[in-house]
């Protein structure tokens, strides 16, 4: 068996169609066009896709929040929210989407964000213990998060 780099790249507007295609392989959540595009517009280094063979083969796309921050502390604070990442089943478990994390975390500096933080369904073990490997903990459940009805856990570090 022949070996094969993946690379990690900013998504492009012709990597649509595969980064949907994943998505809908993937995950049960699924999103328009129009929504990719926006957050590849508007947040271009937090939107990674994973490449082998000029293939996408898993994706990561985030986007930044900003609010009042918690504590009461003065100010607007920036948060980079992990809207949906994905990897073809064929090449899970080999490190691609601590990769794409790592990468799309890095982005988010970028933007002067302090902190990340991700929605996960709460029966997901293989992303819980990815998002545990990237040092994640668990800030609160949302029940009924999901639209089958499926909570999620809101997780959280710092950058």
């Amino acid at each position: 068996m022949v070996q094969t780099t993946v690379t990690l790249r900013r998504f492009q507007p012709q990597d649509l169609q595969q980064v949907m295609h994943i998505n809908q392989i993937c995950l049960p959540e699924n999103y328009t066009n129009y929504f990719f595009m926006e957050l590849h517009e508007r947040f271009p280094e937090t939107f990674i896709v994973a490449e082998q063979n000029n293939q996408v083969i898993g994706y990561i796309m985030c986007r930044i929040e900003t609010g009042l921050p918690d504590f009461g502390l003065l100010g607007i604070a920036k948060r980079g929210h992990v809207i949906s990442i994905a990897v073809l089943p064929e090449h899970q478990r080999q490190g691609i989407g601590v990769a794409l994390m790592e990468r799309a975390m890095q982005g988010m500096k970028l933007y002067k964000v302090k902190e990340c933080f991700l929605e996960v369904r709460v029966s997901n073990k293989p992303a819980l213990n990815l998002y545990a490997k990237l040092k994640f903990e668990n800030e609160r459940i949302m029940h009924g998060y999901y639209a089958d009805g499926e909570g999620a856990y809101i997780m959280s570090r710092k950058l």
